[in-house]
């Protein structure tokens, strides 16, 4: 395989992405924005086509030959050796009730593989920057956190996560029921945000499904570049092709251990 290009200049256009996000989100926040259902009956506003345009903008403008697939605005573009993959605001729900737990996103695909991916929350100003072959950075001005997942070698003393209960539709509930049994303790919600804390080492398994790429792409250089891993339920590597599971553990170890739970019953 071809050695991984030089992702300097494609790095710094996902953090111009990511702070133009910020502009366009933050004067939304708590503003009593009209709210508007999708065909799939998920939540979109102003503040989440505002933001992808900018982004697309940008990198339309620096890197004309990349391919852009976004929640809101779909595929642009020729599919190539690149590919950005944008979800404006992850967790819509939490924003539109005035909650801080949702991050904006930003991934690069090289030759099909997440290879740069951004967490953003606009708000509280953290930023998880994850690059390929190099350690996760976490930036905050406010809020203190270490970059490192944490030592857990048991999945009977895991903090598992999930988004919500409601994308848990069957067989992925019961599936889902037999990690939640297996672990310490459950806690709900964060989107995307409760990767980032994965990747500070305040989580340690998060298992979710009905995902979309723009939902995962992101997180998945943020968290190997933590020391942690991600995976579908059957621990094969997570592709725009992938059937939507995804799992992320903050300790190797506990992959295998967490899949054995995830299996479907015979």
């Amino acid at each position: 395989m071809s050695p991984l290009p030089d992702l300097a200049i494609c790095l710094q256009t996902a953090l111009a992405c990511a702070d133009a996000a910020r502009h366009a989100v933050t004067p939304h926040f708590r503003s009593g924005l009209t709210v508007d259902d999708k065909s799939d009956e998920s939540p979109v506003t102003r503040a989440d086509r505002e933001a992808e345009t900018a982004m697309r903008s940008m990198i339309a403008q620096s890197h004309p030959d990349h391919a852009i697939l976004g929640e809101e605005f779909g595929l642009s573009g020729i599919e190539g050796e690149f590919v950005w993959v944008l979800d404006p605001i992850d967790g819509t729900r939490a924003f539109i009730t005035g909650r801080p737990s949702f991050a904006t996103l930003i991934a690069l695909f090289w030759r099909g593989k997440p290879v740069l991916g951004i967490i953003d929350q606009p708000l509280t100003r953290e930023r998880w920057i994850g690059v390929e072959g190099e350690t996760t950075r976490f930036e905050s001005s406010t809020l203190p956190g270490i970059v490192g997942t944490r030592s857990c070698p048991e999945l009977g003393a895991a903090e598992l996560s999930c988004t919500s209960p409601d994308m848990l539709i069957p067989p992925f509930d019961a599936r889902f029921a037999a990690l939640k049994a297996a672990t310490r303790r459950t806690s709900w919600g964060g989107d995307a945000y409760g990767y980032g804390l994965l990747a500070l080492g305040q989580i340690d398994v998060i298992a979710e499904c009905t995902m979309k790429p723009w939902d995962w792409a992101a997180l998945v250089p943020v968290v190997t570049g933590a020391g942690g891993v991600m995976t579908d339920w059957q621990g094969a590597p997570l592709t725009l092709e992938s059937d939507g599971t995804v799992l992320a553990c903050g300790d190797k170890v506990l992959l295998s251990q967490a899949i054995a739970s995830l299996r479907p019953s015979p």
